[in-house]
């Protein structure tokens, strides 16, 4: 496994994949990754999760801040493969069209249902009961490329954004190292994908961290886990910010949309329409995340029977 490979992404999905391929001897010769970004209050400068990774084995790194511009390096690596993994910018052609064995994407859905940078997050938001991993070869379209290969997985209604993601991490590492032999032997049947079908699932935006509990439990239980726990969500009482880490959800009759009715049991309930969301754990804004009993014997004694906005 000698051919010269060349990965490029950015998250915690991209940096486990990433670390498979390192431990089963594929030759990496260089890792592509967005640059640092200012994380937390204290805005420190912190690298990628793919970044750790290839520091980690001494592997050369590369952070452009637009690819489409600065990708001589990268060139410069003679890759004969190039992999990507939710590396976060649009590849240029120049790049797609270098390596022997052309530019392979791992994506998080059904191709060609959720097309674009949040397919994992939407499927939850959306409802959807299953979705999957395709490996597919690059073109200049949005993940437009024939596909190479599919697997499907069932979305557990327990599963958030994140546990969603270490799922199809996992599953899209053992899909490579099943496909890439393949690849290098020329014994691959691609298939064009078809557009007609095509879905999008755009970034997610900061007005959608915002939960309105005014709708169906199901529909607002949906949009919470799809945003646990990054980028996170929060709900508006009195004013303030309280972040959802830890929530379910109970269907039932005759409920007071967005009303706050305090602890029961374990659990702070907001009311929606049919039914109400079961918080086990929250953050108000400017504190720690804690329990809902020690939350309602707090300051949300005095919140009961207000509404979030």
């Amino acid at each position: 496994m000698n051919e010269r490979i060349v990965f490029m992404g950015t998250p915690k999905l991209a940096a486990y994949i990433l670390e498979g391929l390192i431990d089963a001897n594929y030759n990496i010769v260089g890792v592509v990754t967005q640059p640092d970004k200012e994380v937390g209050r204290k805005r420190i400068l912190t690298p990628s999760e793919v970044k750790n990774v290839a520091l980690k084995y001494n592997i050369p790194v590369y952070t452009p801040t637009r690819i489409r511009n600065e990708y001589a390096d990268i060139l410069a690596l003679d890759p004969e493969l190039i992999i990507t993994s939710a590396y976060g910018q649009i590849i240029p052609k120049a790049i797609l069209d270098y390596p022997k064995y052309h530019c392979i994407n791992t994506h998080g859905s059904l191709l060609p249902l959720h097309r674009g940078g949040a397919p994992i997050q939407r499927a939850i938001i959306n409802g959807d009961k299953v979705t999957g991993m395709s490996l597919m070869y690059m073109n200049e379209k949005m993940d437009d490329g024939d596909i190479l290969y599919q697997k499907q997985i069932d979305i557990d209604i327990h599963d958030t954004n994140s546990t969603l993601f270490d799922k199809l991490a996992i599953l899209g590492l053992d899909m490579l190292l099943e496909l890439l032999p393949k690849v290098f032997s020329n014994d691959i049947h691609p298939i064009k994908q078809d557009s007609s079908l095509a879905t999008f699932s755009y970034n997610l935006t900061k007005e959608e961290e915002h939960i309105d509990f005014n709708d169906k439990t199901l529909n607002v239980y949906n949009h919470i886990r799809g945003m646990l726990d990054n980028p996170g969500c929060y709900g508006l009482l009195e004013g303030k910010k309280y972040k959802l880490i830890k929530v379910f959800f109970e269907e039932a009759n005759d409920t007071s949309p967005n009303k706050f009715l305090g602890l029961i049991d374990d659990y702070l309930r907001i009311d929606c329409k049919d039914g109400y969301i079961k918080v086990f754990e929250i953050k108000p804004e400017g504190k720690n995340s804690m329990s809902a009993k020690d939350f309602f014997n707090g300051a949300g004694r005095n919140l009961v029977g207000k509404y979030f906005g």
